[in-house]
């Protein structure tokens, strides 16, 4: 989408209301010269904040507001869900466990928790039990000098 017609349709306006007064309409191109580049960046706020709220009302995915020179345009971008593994049940029911934490990290995780639609609790099992599947990184040594890590 270009903005070009929309800002020339408020300069339209701007010259309709300077009339035909040679004043007026020195004026009002010099109004337009100074206030275009505002209107542009005014047009492409609105259609950030419009991207904004549609990508609230979307179960899954965003729009963005991309620019390509004067053009603007809105694109749908999925996202791509990983598939959670399944929690291990035991069959030994529930453990409780007391963990302190920053209140700022707790605020995180029940942000990101909220984020998923889950409970802290079932974020924070997923989240260990994710943590204990991955495969531990190696170190590498040259010598006597550890020299970085790798995976295996």
């Amino acid at each position: 989408m270009d903005v070009t017609p929309y800002v020339q349709s408020i300069r339209a306006d701007l010259e309709a209301v300077a009339g035909s007064d040679p004043a007026a309409m020195e004026v009002a191109e010099r109004l337009d010269r100074a206030l275009e580049p505002a209107m542009q960046l005014r047009l492409l706020d609105a259609l950030g904040q419009a991207a904004l709220e549609v990508s609230e009302q979307l179960p899954a995915g965003r729009v963005d507001v991309r620019l390509a020179g004067r053009d603007v345009q809105l694109t749908y971008v999925a996202e791509e869900t990983v598939p959670e593994p399944p929690v291990p049940d035991d069959g030994s029911g529930g453990a409780r466990l007391t963990l302190r934490m920053p209140e700022g990290l707790k605020a995180r995780v029940e942000q990101h928790a909220a984020g998923e639609g889950i409970s802290t609790n079932a974020w924070l099992v997923r989240a260990v039990t994710r943590s204990l599947e991955q495969r531990p990184k190696t170190k590498i040594r040259i010598g006597n000098r550890l020299t970085g890590y790798a995976e295996s």
